[in-house]
């Protein structure tokens, strides 16, 4: 009795995410999961299933956004109707329990105190694939209260060596913020502002940085 009733809460589980997924990750085993992040976000965070990255129906594309919990990956995947491969450290790539969700979702280990150009050139292929990449070029969780942090410029070459355009969003209303795994479970009401989309030629530009940097840290309420 209780294997069935196990296997039948797994099939509920599965059935309900495959019917709310709207993005096709490579198949079931993981297309599941992107329902149920649609769910989490619209029913615990009050995005609206229209709010939507204005991303091409095909080709490479890079979206940047401030990081200021574990949540923010999820919005950006509930405001995509493309799957996205995230740059992630690898320490937390490693981390138990959730490694087979990031295995499985695509995402890119950056190995920050050994050799970060390996995720660059894996990243830079997935591009010239014509995928998109998702990163946050803080390199970590910074809120607006933090210290300033200066902006990596992986995303600045990644553009200019693959032509994509980087898509710039802004994150606003997450009420846990600083935390990593309550932040998902933690009701709100969370904000994304969308900026036009950017080009960028130069892979040391530092006007490029910058208009990313203040896309990425004004709040919405200032930014228009």
């Amino acid at each position: 009795m209780g294997w069935w009733i196990a296997g039948l809460s797994v099939s509920l589980l599965v059935g309900v995410g495959l019917f709310h997924a709207r993005t096709d990750w490579g198949g079931a085993h993981v297309n599941w999961l992107d329902g149920w992040t649609r769910l989490i976000c619209r029913y615990l965070h009050g995005l609206k299933p229209e709010t939507r990255i204005n991303l091409p129906e095909s080709g490479p594309a890079i979206i940047v956004a401030n990081h200021v919990s574990g949540l923010d990956p999820l919005l950006l995947i509930c405001a995509s109707r493309r799957p996205l491969r995230f740059l992630i450290a690898t320490e937390e790539y490693q981390r138990p329990i959730v490694h087979w969700v990031f295995r499985l979702a695509g995402c890119i280990p950056v190995d920050r105190k050994g050799r970060p150009e390996q995720a660059l050139r894996t990243a830079r292929r997935a591009l010239e694939q014509g995928e998109v990449i998702a990163l946050f070029p803080h390199g970590k969780i910074h809120l607006d209260s933090d210290p300033p942090r200066p902006i990596k410029g992986g995303v600045v070459r990644l553009a200019a060596w693959s032509g994509a355009a980087v898509y710039p969003v802004r994150i606003d209303g997450v009420k846990a913020q600083g935390q990593v795994f309550l932040a998902p479970f933690t009701p709100d009401h969370v904000t994304l502002t969308f900026h036009p989309a950017m080009q960028i030629t130069e892979p040391a530009s530092k006007t490029g940085l910058e208009e990313i940097r203040q896309a990425i840290e004004t709040p919405a309420d200032l930014s228009h």
